[in-house]
């Protein structure tokens, strides 16, 4: 059997692009792609990049091309609509990366010299922070932290620019004793009845969230990748207490929560022993 001729990339990019100035195409293209703008668009580009991460984290690779793909084209999708305003077009976007890259990466297309992962990073955000100096842009050591960012991705980058000034507590204790302070003014607020509550439950139940985000930064753990975990676990659990009712006759909405968390603390029990038993070679 022979193998598939290898694909041609700029050929493929080139029909992508082809396809979406068809889609665009005010007489006989899609009614509903030409209505979307780039706010209208930009939630499907945010959704799209998360469902490239859950494919990432499945071990997915099959899923994995195919959200890459619609993640790609989300970025061909705004680039047409730019193009059809005069703003910029997919070759300027793509030859502005390029030359981000390379401008950004001296030890690779240059003579300069970077040791380790770390002084990279370190030398990229420098380089960030020349080029906004050089756009007159705003100044502020926390100057291009995105506000469309997920709030914890935002939240742990603001945190992370103003430590490089010193401004960080230096271990996790100190960062424990504050989230302790924060959820006793949150405790507070669940127990008070005056007008306004609602509003000062969020500001505490900010500034508690906040500081769990400052608590993964310490750790080194991505905290919006570990409550991802957290919510696959739950679900896993819960649809198991649902499978685990279902073989004993009984309807969980007419479970007392004692009886639900007998369940709960079974499947758990289950679904532990198996995690730790070594699969059975054929």
């Amino acid at each position: 059997m022979s193998e598939a001729a290898p694909i041609d990339a700029a050929a493929a990019l080139r029909r992508l692009l082809e396809v979406m100035a068809r889609l665009r195409d005010p007489v006989g293209g899609c009614p509903w792609d030409l209505e979307q703008d780039f706010a209208s668009i930009a939630p499907y580009t945010i959704e799209e990049a998360y469902e490239v991460a859950d494919a990432i984290e499945r071990g997915d690779h099959e899923a994995l091309r195919e959200e890459l793909g619609d993640l790609l084209l989300q970025v061909v999708f705004h680039a047409r609509m730019a193009e059809e305003q005069g703003l910029f077009g997919f070759a300027e976007v793509a030859t502005a990366i390029a030359d981000k890259m390379i401008a950004r990466h001296p030890h690779v297309f240059g003579d300069a010299r970077i040791g380790s992962a770390q002084a990279q990073t370190e030398a990229w955000e420098e380089a960030k922070a020349r080029e906004r100096a050089a756009r007159g842009a705003d100044d502020s050591l926390l100057a291009g932290i995105a506000r469309g960012l997920p709030e914890w991705m935002r939240a742990v980058k603001l945190q992370a620019r103003a430590a490089r000034v010193g401004f960080d507590w230096p271990s996790p204790e100190p960062v424990f004793a504050k989230l302790h302070e924060e959820i006793e003014e949150l405790r507070a607020e669940f127990a008070g009845t005056e007008p306004g509550r609602l509003e000062r439950l969020e500001d505490e139940l900010g500034d508690v969230l906040f500081v769990v985000a400052n608590l993964a930064r310490h750790g080194g753990v991505d905290p919006g990748r570990a409550l991802r975990r957290a919510n696959l676990k739950f679900e896993r659990r819960f649809r198991g207490m649902e499978q685990l009712a279902r073989e004993r006759g009984l309807e969980l909405a007419s479970l007392s929560l004692e009886q639900m968390d007998a369940l709960w603390d079974e499947v758990k029990a289950r679904q532990a022993a198996a995690a730790e038993t070594p699969p059975s070679s054929a």
